[in-house]
């Protein structure tokens, strides 16, 4: 009688997870489309999943009366755990990353487009395959939550000390000195989740522009902080 009791629990744990597949694919789909082609929408898709499986089972309703309201952030969370586990911004040089970015600005004041990973190897004289996962590492980077983006690599290091709260006051205040045009492709890109095409399409300006002014922002905001620049 207990075992059969169990099991129909199970059943119906399992039975809320399958509700709420759908829209965990397409939790997985729409970060998908902010990476670059490197990352597997499957894989995001299994571990969303995974996790979401996980969660209904632990699942108290008498806790909490929402089970996508308290599932939906966890979730989100493993798909970013699973790309920090990739690893890869500690493989790419943040040298080349910072030298990418320069030769990218001074590409386009020429030439008013930027240019392929082979002509980046050949202005700096790195191989296409570094190149190229340089800028991997820094596209996937960008979906992370600011506080972590902050906190890549040395010269972020300072901000690991910084508390959450003066944290916020700092990107409030920062984003204050940029154009109205500006702030909003930071609301859009991580309040409202927008890929790059999308706030291109809504702004009319060129998804490159837009990256640029994210790079700006969070640069800007490392100095806030007096964060230093790696030697």
């Amino acid at each position: 009688m207990v075992n059969a009791y169990l099991q129909d629990l199970k059943h119906q744990e399992d039975e809320l997870a399958i509700q709420y597949l759908p829209a965990v694919k397409a939790m997985a789909f729409r970060l998908k489309e902010r990476l670059p082609s490197s990352v597997d929408f499957l894989d995001l898709s299994a571990i969303g999943t995974e996790e979401l499986i996980k969660l209904a089972r632990r699942y108290d309703e008498k806790l909490n009366d929402n089970f996508w309201g308290y599932a939906k952030k966890r979730v989100y969370g493993a798909m970013l755990d699973y790309l920090r586990s990739l690893d890869i911004l500690s493989r790419a040089s943040r040298k080349l990353v910072k030298a990418i970015d320069y030769a990218i600005e001074e590409y386009r004041v020429e030439h008013d487009e930027e240019p392929t990973d082979e002509e980046l190897a050949e202005i700096l004289d790195e191989s296409v395959e570094k190149v190229h996962e340089a800028r991997v590492a820094s596209t996937i980077y960008t979906v992370m939550p600011l506080h972590d983006q902050l906190q890549v690599g040395d010269e972020g290091a300072a901000l690991a000390e910084v508390e959450k709260e003066q944290l916020i006051d700092v990107i409030k205040t920062v984003l204050t000195t940029f154009k109205e045009r500006e702030q909003m492709i930071i609301q859009l890109y991580y309040f409202e989740e927008l890929t790059l095409k999308e706030i291109s399409e809504v702004l009319e300006i060129t998804e490159s522009r837009i990256s640029q002014i994210h790079k700006a922002v969070i640069q800007k905001i490392k100095e806030s902080i007096g964060a230093k620049e790696d030697g």
